[in-house]
């Protein structure tokens, strides 16, 4: 038989247990966190964190360079040229000789039509484009091709070989079109994207190919090249190649703030090496409306002075801390620079701003300036600097 004492622990034993499945069962219908429904709720609620983080993910890899590559590329332009380039046969006026023609045919001067690929951008809805001249300015046949795949012939407005900057037309209204910022309110080291058909790609699916990389400097005076002048260039390390050039350099706001024009190579290296340059598109803008104005850029102005660089001998002998700028060698009567008071032996530095390293900076200089304009000529003259102003008369007045 069973001992009272364990009769008595057993009874006990069972109220506690049944008085503890009472207060689960209780908490669990009382508290809503344990409620049927509540634990779908709970299940929806996760599936639904799931799905917002999914939406954050997508949301934060459109980014400021996404969206404004979304927001200017179908301004972008392929351009096709075709160009009729003048060969000279060095055996040409033999050639002539009937004698030889009958053996070697006509092997003279002859012209051959060339092909040729660059890049534009739209800038208003009824169809301007803007290229480089090296592009496009001596092109007999313009095609465009856009982004949804049209093709239409362009016409050239006017094109200026010095500043290397061409104005096409094409036929339409309503068109996609690129803002144009201010290149004086350029920061190093800010993000920016080139646009454009490197080696004719943009013909393979209608869309421009995109780099992205840093304004790297601004300012930068390179070289004359085919008598194209390249000053207050900005340069940067987003890749341009072969068929980028007339493209748009373009700023995080989706604003084109230069035009990409050339690139440079080191060592035999073709290519893009990280240093590519592009028009300031202030320059760009006051060039572009005195071709649409005039078809052309009037820098038919005298100037009435001969230089020389600077070399060693004569920064020492001017007792010269650097050999940067020109020295006058010759000044003709009646001409701006006699007007403006210049004088034989007076060393330029700087003109309206641009800093003079050599003859070839001077030149160039100057081609930035239009006939009538009116320009600071900083020159240096017995220790002492002096500030000449001098307009540039018209030929022939």
């Amino acid at each position: 038989m069973i001992s009272r004492k364990t009769f008595i622990i057993t009874i006990l034993s069972v109220s506690v247990l049944f008085s503890a499945s009472l207060l689960y069962l209780n908490s669990k219908i009382e508290h809503p966190l344990f409620s049927s429904e509540n634990s779908n709720s709970l299940s929806l609620t996760s599936l639904k964190t799931a799905q917002q983080l999914q939406d954050e993910i997508t949301t934060s890899r459109k980014n400021i360079i996404t969206q404004t590559v979304e927001k200017v590329s179908p301004a972008i332009v392929g351009i096709n040229v075709t160009e009729i380039r003048k060969y000279n046969n060095p055996f040409g006026s033999m050639l002539d000789d009937p004698f030889f023609r009958q053996f070697f045919g006509d092997r003279g001067n002859y012209n051959q039509k060339v092909q040729g690929l660059g890049s534009g951008y739209i800038i208003s809805p009824d169809g301007y484009i803007v290229t480089n001249d090296h592009v496009a300015g001596n092109a007999s046949e313009i095609t465009i091709t856009m982004t949804d795949g049209t093709h239409h012939q362009a016409k050239i407005i006017g094109s200026d070989p010095v500043s290397d900057i061409c104005l096409l037309k094409i036929d339409g209204e309503n068109l996609p079109f690129v803002e144009l910022g201010n290149s004086d309110d350029i920061i190093i080291g800010e993000w920016v994207i080139a646009l454009g058909n490197p080696f004719g790609l943009f013909e393979l699916n209608d869309k421009p190919t995109v780099t992205v990389g840093v304004v790297s400097a601004t300012g930068m005076n390179l070289e004359p090249i085919n008598d194209r002048y390249y000053l207050n260039m900005i340069q940067t390390d987003a890749a341009i190649n072969g068929g980028n050039s007339g493209g748009p350099l373009v700023n995080s706001l989706g604003q084109v703030i230069g035009m990409n024009t050339l690139i440079y190579t080191a060592g035999g290296v073709q290519g893009n090496i990280g240093l590519g340059f592009a028009i300031p598109i202030n320059k760009v803008k006051q060039i572009i409306t005195e071709l649409k104005q005039n078809g052309k850029i009037d820098r038919d102005f005298q100037i009435g002075m001969s230089i020389q660089s600077i070399d060693d001998g004569i920064a020492n002998y001017y007792d010269l801390k650097t050999n940067k700028g020109v020295i006058i060698t010759k000044v003709i009567p009646n001409t701006p620079a006699d007007m403006a008071g210049l004088k034989p032996g007076d060393i330029i530095t700087e003109i309206n701003g641009y800093k003079i390293n050599n003859e070839q900076t001077i030149f160039g200089v100057f081609q930035e300036f239009r006939t009538g304009q009116e320009v600071a000529v900083k020159i240096l003259r017995d220790n002492s600097e002096l500030i000449r102003k001098m307009k540039l008369k018209k030929n022939n007045d």
